[in-house]
């Protein structure tokens, strides 16, 4: 854990900037049993997430009506906004089969993300990096098996490394590239432009509420008043903010998710 960052306030007290520790969540049950260790907040999040998930595509497509309304009115809506705006863009004719895994990764990511501003909770499970490395090795697994399964493995190494259509020497350059960012990067860019995202924007929120509650309550001055305000107001920007980057990251991630698996079913594209 790094040093925290120490900033003197007016009464010659210091303020510690939150640091890498509001990631670090012990057992929600420290008295209990040993067992229950493995149970923590993230863990909690990622469980309540699942839940929702299932609750409502389970309410809203279980026994759909002709004429929707509530709750499969949503749902459609959602629906229809993974599929038009990912799936069919991203893998063509067969996206529409792939929208039971699209449409629940998108929101099972989102509500996840979103939990870094909901009261209480205030942590996005994806800032925890075991997460998203996990999310992005399903799709990295399922891209291979898809690839290999629809090209072989010869075509697909062949399709990968050697396009058509470029002249010959340049593949002397692009073929160990294309190698590298297909088998070994891919997973870990999918994985880490999450997580950077998620880590980065609970910091910044958790900093300026911190700001805001020590210079407006714990140490108030004349002085420090000002930069309290100026915490206070930041909070709220940065958490409006913050909401539409969870929702542009799970946006993104299933994006991604659906080119990769659109690519291994159709490599000429």
């Amino acid at each position: 854990m790094s040093a925290p960052h120490l900033l003197a306030s007016g009464s010659g007290d210091e303020f510690e900037a939150p640091g890498l520790h509001i990631f670090d969540w012990g057992p929600l049950f420290p008295d209990g049993p040993a067992w229950l260790d493995w149970f923590t907040k993230p863990l909690l999040i990622v469980a309540l997430a699942a839940i929702v998930v299932i609750a409502f595509s389970w309410k809203a497509f279980g026994n759909p009506k002709l004429v929707p309304r509530g709750v499969q009115n949503i749902g459609e809506i959602g629906y229809l906004f993974v599929r038009d705006q990912v799936a069919r863009p991203m893998i063509g004719k067969d996206g529409d089969r792939w929208m039971p895994f699209l449409f629940s990764t998108f929101f099972f990511v989102l509500l996840m993300n979103l939990a870094g501003v909901v009261p209480v909770l205030q942590l996005p499970a994806t800032s925890h990096i075991a997460l998203p490395i996990v999310l992005a090795l399903v799709v990295y697994v399922m891209m291979l098996f898809l690839s290999i399964k629809h090209q072989g493995l010869v075509g697909y190494f062949k399709n990968m490394m050697f396009p058509p259509g470029l002249p010959k020497a340049l593949y002397i350059i692009l073929a160990p590239i294309e190698l590298l960012s297909n088998i070994i990067l891919r997973p870990f860019t999918h994985a880490i432009r999450l997580f950077a995202n998620m880590f980065a924007g609970h910091l910044l929120i958790a900093f300026f509420a911190t700001v805001s509650w020590w210079f407006l309550a714990e140490k108030l001055t004349a002085l420090g008043a000002g930069v309290g305000l100026v915490g206070f107001v930041m909070t709220i920007i940065m958490t409006a903010f913050e909401i539409f980057v969870q929702s542009l990251q799970a946006f993104i991630f299933v994006l991604l998710a659906a080119s990769y698996i659109g690519g291994a079913l159709h490599p000429e594209h």
